[in-house]
């Protein structure tokens, strides 16, 4: 790297070694360029030959920060001390490569970008267009060096915020140029969504990285991108490095970059949706496939209108009813026994309130009425919000618990050929699903458990009076007691509420008088 003064010998002896040139300091001419030059809206700085800065408009002092000529230097070397230069890609510019300096050497230029900061920042303030301009006398010797310069800060500042947000939108995205169809961006998103690398991206073009590829409208795709037009959004398939494809949305938008016509492709990843659709309709199929083969009866109705959807064979086999109420509400079909019944059922279901294993009747188509188990289960079908219905026929069930029924009410109007277990069994029977109620067992007292104990076992009142060493009376109250304690009236009522209890008696013992035991007192 050439030391500062080696570009200043260096200039010098370029002025030297030729004959003298006659400067424009000393020229009329100069007033006349100033005036000139004063009002553009472009930076214009004039050097002399000998290095040596003659003049500056107010656009190139604004663009420099500064008030005077005097404070941009009086000659090169002091701008380059005042001003630091770096290119785009923060490399600092050698002496050397300064526009100033290029100028003074007499190369012509034109479009040169460099960032400008102010001597000891460390970031810069401005980015500078520069280009160069050489005025001659009628000799065509030099009289005059001119740097022609415009602020583009603004223009490259809403380019580094436009990167920024390119590469940070997760959103995958690449651009392309017009004039020869090929990358010369993409964001991380991108290279994500398709695994491509980066660097074999931006040197392809979009058909040999095809973001069209089976597009939906792609002839349009084609022929907007031809003219510089918006793409609208279309479903494609983008092809992978490791082969297969990704289903996507494309969409492009014509944008400018450096005063290049480009377009911006961007895209919506659609593979988990069509995986999660492909996995869906797998389901939905498994799910008509079990629910055509169950061996339950089952109906499918949509919520609105209670409208019936389908049906499989076990329900037509229950009911009677087959495709013929496909598409009918229940309640036209008259399958439930009551006008009542549809209507608390049908309120259930608008109210979210879950069904399960509901015990009610129906009707068939034949008129016959059926008891059956009901349960509803809201499901989603094809995007629409449906009830699986499913029905048990338990109407032989239902039969035999009556005829049971009977059978024990029957047998237990008379009890005096019965033993005291079955009688207990036949209690069980009847009242299978008795919850305890009123008081339990430890309400009762010491003696009136053992009355019950006994009770249980069989005995009678003048058993219980011998066992216990009491008189008839005495039993008697405590029986009342007891019967008014437990809520029943019979003594065999009360052996069974005992029972349901797990109170037997058996483990309890019973205090008896000298010489009398309970089975003698139950003889």
């Amino acid at each position: 790297m050439a030391s500062p003064g080696s570009c200043t010998a260096r200039a010098t002896d370029r002025v030297t070694s030729a004959p003298p040139l006659k400067s424009l300091r000393d020229s009329a001419d100069l007033r006349h360029l100033r005036q000139i030059i004063a009002g553009l809206d472009e930076g214009v700085i004039l050097v002399d030959p000998d290095q040596s800065i003659l003049w500056a408009n107010e656009a190139a002092l604004g663009m420099h920060g500064v008030d005077s000529v005097e404070d941009l230097g009086a000659d090169v070397d002091e701008y380059r001390q005042r001003f630091q230069l770096r290119y785009r890609n923060n490399h600092r510019l050698n002496d050397a490569d300064y526009p100033i300096e290029r100028v003074v050497s007499g190369e012509a230029f034109s479009q040169v970008v460099v960032e400008v900061a102010v001597a000891g920042e460390a970031e810069p303030r401005w980015v500078h267009q520069v280009r160069s301009l050489v005025l001659t006398n009628d000799a065509d010797e030099p009289e005059c060096l001119v740097m022609v310069i415009q602020d583009v800060s603004a223009q490259f500042e809403a380019e580094d915020r436009f990167e920024q947000s390119f590469n940070a939108n997760p959103a995958p995205a690449v651009i392309c140029r017009l004039c020869d169809l090929r990358f010369v961006k993409v964001n991380q998103g991108f290279i994500d969504m398709t695994g491509h690398d980066r660097a074999t991206i931006l040197s392809r073009t979009v058909y040999d990285i095809d973001v069209l590829e089976r597009a939906e409208k792609r002839d349009l795709a084609k022929e907007r991108l031809s003219e510089g037009r918006t793409i609208p959004q279309m479903e494609a398939e983008l092809g992978l490095p490791g082969g297969g494809t990704k289903l996507v949305i494309v969409a492009g938008q014509p944008i400018d970059m450096g005063d290049q016509p480009c377009m911006l492709f961007t895209f919506a990843d659609l593979e988990p949706r069509r995986k999660a659709e492909t996995a869906l309709r797998h389901s939905e199929e498994r799910f008509m496939r079990t629910f055509s083969l169950a061996p339950v009866a089952l109906a499918i109705g949509a919520l609105d209108g209670h409208r019936l959807c389908d049906v499989n064979e076990a329900f037509t086999a229950l009911t009677g009813y087959g495709a013929e109420i496909i598409g009918r509400p229940l309640g036209d079909v008259d399958l439930w026994e009551t006008p009542a019944l549809r209507e608390a059922i049908e309120a259930d279901i608008e109210a979210g309130r879950p069904i399960r294993d509901r015990e009610v009747r129906i009707r068939s188509n034949e008129g016959q009425v059926l008891d059956c188990m009901v349960s509803a289960e809201p499901i989603q079908l094809d995007d629409e919000a449906c009830v699986l219905w499913a029905m048990r026929d338990i109407s032989v069930r239902k039969a035999s618990e009556r005829d049971l029924v009977n059978a024990i009410e029957a047998v237990m109007k008379d009890t005096s050929w019965l033993s005291r277990s079955i009688m207990e069994k036949l209690a069980r029977i009847r009242t299978p699903d008795a919850e305890p109620a009123g008081v339990g067992l430890d309400e009762l007292t010491q003696r009136e458990r053992e009355v019950l104990a006994l009770i249980c076992r069989g005995l009678d009142d003048k058993s219980i009076a011998r066992a216990l060493d009491v008189t008839g009376n005495t039993v008697r109250n405590h029986v009342a007691r007891i019967y008014a304690k437990i809520g029943v009236n019979r003594r065999n009522a009360a052996a069974a509420w005992a029972r349901a209890r797990g109170f037997d008696g058996d483990s309890l013992p019973t205090p008896h008088r000298s010489g009398t035991n309970v089975k003698d007192a139950a003889a």
